[in-house]
Protein backbone atom coordinates (compact mmCIF):
# COMPACT_ATOMS: atom_id res chain seq x y z
CA UNK A 1 0.00 0.00 0.00
CA UNK A 2 0.88 3.77 -0.48
CA UNK A 3 1.01 5.97 2.76
CA UNK A 4 0.61 9.61 2.64
CA UNK A 5 3.13 11.95 1.77
CA UNK A 6 2.47 13.06 5.08
CA UNK A 7 3.95 10.04 6.73
CA UNK A 8 7.83 8.91 7.07
CA UNK A 9 9.88 6.10 7.58
CA UNK A 10 12.57 6.29 10.01
CA UNK A 11 14.63 3.30 9.33
CA UNK A 12 16.95 3.29 12.61
CA UNK A 13 20.37 1.37 13.15
CA UNK A 14 20.70 -1.09 10.73
CA UNK A 15 24.35 -1.54 11.01
CA UNK A 16 27.03 -3.97 10.89
CA UNK A 17 27.42 -4.11 14.81
CA UNK A 18 24.30 -4.47 15.56
CA UNK A 19 23.44 -7.53 13.32
CA UNK A 20 25.07 -11.06 13.69
CA UNK A 21 28.71 -11.03 13.96
CA UNK A 22 28.77 -7.34 15.47
CA UNK A 23 30.27 -6.04 18.59
CA UNK A 24 26.59 -5.18 19.66
CA UNK A 25 25.11 -7.96 17.65
CA UNK A 26 21.10 -8.16 18.48
CA UNK A 27 19.56 -11.87 18.43
CA UNK A 28 17.72 -11.93 14.32
CA UNK A 29 19.15 -7.91 13.69
CA UNK A 30 19.56 -9.26 9.98
CA UNK A 31 16.81 -11.21 9.80
CA UNK A 32 14.48 -8.04 9.15
CA UNK A 33 16.11 -6.54 6.91
CA UNK A 34 14.48 -8.15 3.50
CA UNK A 35 10.89 -6.75 5.06
CA UNK A 36 12.67 -3.26 5.67
CA UNK A 37 13.70 -3.46 2.34
CA UNK A 38 10.04 -4.21 1.02
CA UNK A 39 8.19 -1.18 3.24
CA UNK A 40 10.24 1.30 2.62
CA UNK A 41 9.09 1.17 -1.14
CA UNK A 42 5.29 2.20 0.41
CA UNK A 43 6.99 5.86 1.12
CA UNK A 44 8.22 8.98 -0.74
CA UNK A 45 10.28 10.46 2.98
CA UNK A 46 12.75 8.19 4.18
CA UNK A 47 15.23 8.99 7.01
CA UNK A 48 18.11 6.76 8.31
CA UNK A 49 19.62 6.98 11.46
CA UNK A 50 23.23 5.61 11.83
CA UNK A 51 24.89 5.35 15.30
CA UNK A 52 28.67 7.02 15.21
CA UNK A 53 30.69 6.85 18.00
CA UNK A 54 34.25 8.78 18.32
CA UNK A 55 36.63 6.46 20.00
CA UNK A 56 36.56 6.05 23.73
CA UNK A 57 33.09 7.05 24.04
CA UNK A 58 31.02 7.61 27.58
CA UNK A 59 28.81 5.16 26.69
CA UNK A 60 31.61 2.29 26.34
CA UNK A 61 32.24 -0.13 29.22
CA UNK A 62 36.15 0.08 28.24
CA UNK A 63 36.32 3.76 29.40
CA UNK A 64 35.02 3.02 33.20
CA UNK A 65 37.49 0.74 35.42
CA UNK A 66 35.61 -2.67 36.51
CA UNK A 67 32.67 -1.99 34.41
CA UNK A 68 30.98 -4.88 32.12
CA UNK A 69 28.26 -4.38 29.03
CA UNK A 70 24.65 -3.50 30.41
CA UNK A 71 26.37 -2.30 34.06
CA UNK A 72 24.31 0.96 34.53
CA UNK A 73 26.36 4.29 36.00
CA UNK A 74 25.66 7.15 36.81
CA UNK A 75 26.46 10.06 34.33
CA UNK A 76 25.95 13.92 34.76
CA UNK A 77 22.95 13.67 32.75
CA UNK A 78 21.71 10.98 34.67
CA UNK A 79 21.52 7.18 34.43
CA UNK A 80 23.36 5.18 31.58
CA UNK A 81 23.79 1.58 30.33
CA UNK A 82 27.04 0.63 29.75
CA UNK A 83 27.87 -1.19 25.71
CA UNK A 84 30.69 -2.71 24.38
CA UNK A 85 32.93 -0.38 21.68
CA UNK A 86 30.69 -0.35 19.23
CA UNK A 87 29.46 1.72 15.86
CA UNK A 88 32.91 3.37 16.17
CA UNK A 89 32.98 6.21 13.36
CA UNK A 90 34.57 4.94 9.88
CA UNK A 91 34.55 1.62 11.15
CA UNK A 92 32.95 -1.47 9.30
CA UNK A 93 30.58 -2.00 12.28
CA UNK A 94 29.49 1.52 11.73
CA UNK A 95 28.32 1.03 8.26
CA UNK A 96 24.88 -0.02 6.98
CA UNK A 97 24.41 -3.46 6.46
CA UNK A 98 25.05 -4.77 3.52
CA UNK A 99 21.61 -6.07 2.55
CA UNK A 100 19.87 -2.93 3.23
CA UNK A 101 18.57 -0.62 0.29
CA UNK A 102 19.76 2.54 0.85
CA UNK A 103 19.28 5.36 -2.00
CA UNK A 104 20.79 8.73 -2.48
CA UNK A 105 17.53 10.22 -1.72
CA UNK A 106 17.41 9.08 1.68
CA UNK A 107 18.21 11.43 4.58
CA UNK A 108 21.30 9.71 6.91
CA UNK A 109 21.37 11.39 10.50
CA UNK A 110 24.32 10.71 12.60
CA UNK A 111 23.87 10.11 16.38
CA UNK A 112 25.88 9.32 19.21
CA UNK A 113 29.08 12.05 18.02
CA UNK A 114 29.43 13.58 21.33
CA UNK A 115 31.96 12.00 23.18
CA UNK A 116 30.16 12.77 26.91
CA UNK A 117 26.60 11.90 25.97
CA UNK A 118 24.65 8.55 24.37
CA UNK A 119 22.41 9.12 21.74
CA UNK A 120 19.46 6.29 21.72
CA UNK A 121 17.04 8.77 19.27
CA UNK A 122 17.59 11.37 16.78
CA UNK A 123 15.55 13.39 18.34
CA UNK A 124 17.28 13.83 21.54
CA UNK A 125 20.52 12.92 22.68
CA UNK A 126 20.90 10.88 26.31
CA UNK A 127 20.91 14.31 28.42
CA UNK A 128 17.66 15.52 26.56
CA UNK A 129 18.56 18.52 25.62
CA UNK A 130 21.32 18.23 22.41
CA UNK A 131 20.10 17.25 19.45
CA UNK A 132 21.60 15.50 16.89
CA UNK A 133 21.68 17.10 13.44
CA UNK A 134 21.74 16.67 9.50
CA UNK A 135 24.95 17.66 8.03
CA UNK A 136 23.08 20.99 6.78
CA UNK A 137 22.44 21.65 10.77
CA UNK A 138 18.53 20.82 11.39
CA UNK A 139 17.26 19.08 13.66
CA UNK A 140 15.24 15.81 12.79
CA UNK A 141 12.00 17.66 14.09
CA UNK A 142 12.92 20.51 11.84
CA UNK A 143 13.61 18.47 8.94
CA UNK A 144 9.93 16.77 9.61
CA UNK A 145 8.30 20.14 9.89
CA UNK A 146 10.00 21.29 6.75
CA UNK A 147 8.47 18.36 4.27
CA UNK A 148 5.29 18.51 6.16
CA UNK A 149 5.41 15.23 7.81
CA UNK A 150 2.60 14.59 11.00
CA UNK A 151 3.49 11.00 11.21
CA UNK A 152 6.76 8.62 11.29
CA UNK A 153 6.59 4.85 10.97
CA UNK A 154 9.75 3.46 13.04
CA UNK A 155 11.67 -0.21 12.47
CA UNK A 156 15.08 -1.24 12.93
CA UNK A 157 17.32 -2.01 15.93
CA UNK A 158 16.71 -2.29 18.61
CA UNK A 159 13.33 -1.72 20.13
CA UNK A 160 14.05 -1.50 23.42
CA UNK A 161 16.50 1.40 23.25
CA UNK A 162 17.03 3.24 19.81
CA UNK A 163 13.93 2.66 18.19
CA UNK A 164 12.14 3.13 21.49
CA UNK A 165 13.11 6.07 22.33
CA UNK A 166 12.41 7.39 18.87
CA UNK A 167 9.06 6.44 19.47
CA UNK A 168 8.91 7.95 22.93
CA UNK A 169 10.60 11.35 21.59
CA UNK A 170 8.70 11.79 18.18
CA UNK A 171 5.36 11.62 20.47
CA UNK A 172 6.57 14.54 22.71
CA UNK A 173 7.50 16.38 19.46
CA UNK A 174 3.68 16.33 18.62
CA UNK A 175 4.34 13.68 15.85
CA UNK A 176 1.50 10.49 15.15
CA UNK A 177 3.82 7.17 15.67
CA UNK A 178 3.65 3.56 14.52
CA UNK A 179 6.22 1.17 15.62
CA UNK A 180 6.92 -2.16 13.11
CA UNK A 181 7.52 -4.95 15.40
CA UNK A 182 8.08 -7.33 12.69
CA UNK A 183 10.71 -4.81 11.53
CA UNK A 184 12.82 -4.70 14.85
CA UNK A 185 14.46 -6.60 17.06
CA UNK A 186 15.44 -6.31 20.86
CA UNK A 187 18.12 -7.09 23.17
CA UNK A 188 15.65 -8.06 25.99
CA UNK A 189 18.30 -7.04 28.98
CA UNK A 190 17.41 -7.83 32.07
CA UNK A 191 16.42 -4.71 34.75
CA UNK A 192 14.60 -4.33 38.06
CA UNK A 193 11.84 -6.73 39.27
CA UNK A 194 12.44 -9.53 36.67
CA UNK A 195 11.41 -7.73 33.79
CA UNK A 196 13.26 -7.62 30.37
CA UNK A 197 14.59 -3.62 28.70
CA UNK A 198 11.76 -5.08 26.00
CA UNK A 199 9.10 -5.44 28.63
CA UNK A 200 9.33 -2.24 30.07
CA UNK A 201 10.17 -0.15 26.60
CA UNK A 202 6.33 -1.71 25.14
CA UNK A 203 4.73 -0.31 28.40
CA UNK A 204 6.42 2.98 27.65
CA UNK A 205 5.49 3.16 24.24
CA UNK A 206 1.79 2.07 24.85
CA UNK A 207 1.39 4.65 27.66
CA UNK A 208 2.64 7.40 25.36
CA UNK A 209 0.32 6.69 22.31
CA UNK A 210 2.39 4.89 20.31
CA UNK A 211 0.66 2.22 18.06
CA UNK A 212 2.90 -1.12 17.98
CA UNK A 213 1.41 -2.87 14.62
CA UNK A 214 2.52 -6.28 13.54
CA UNK A 215 3.05 -4.98 9.47
CA UNK A 216 1.93 -2.21 7.65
Amino acid sequence: MKLSSTTALIIIDVQNDFCPGGALAVEGGDQIIPYINQLRDNFKHVILTQDWHPQGHSSFASQHKGANPLDVIEMPYGPQMLWPDHCIQGSSGAEFHADLVVKNTDKILQKGTHTDIDSYSGFFENDRQTRPRFQDGQTLTQYLHSIGVTQVVLCGLAGDFCVGWHGLDARNEGFDVIFVDSATRYIKAPVQDGKTTEELMRMQLRDSGVRIVDAI
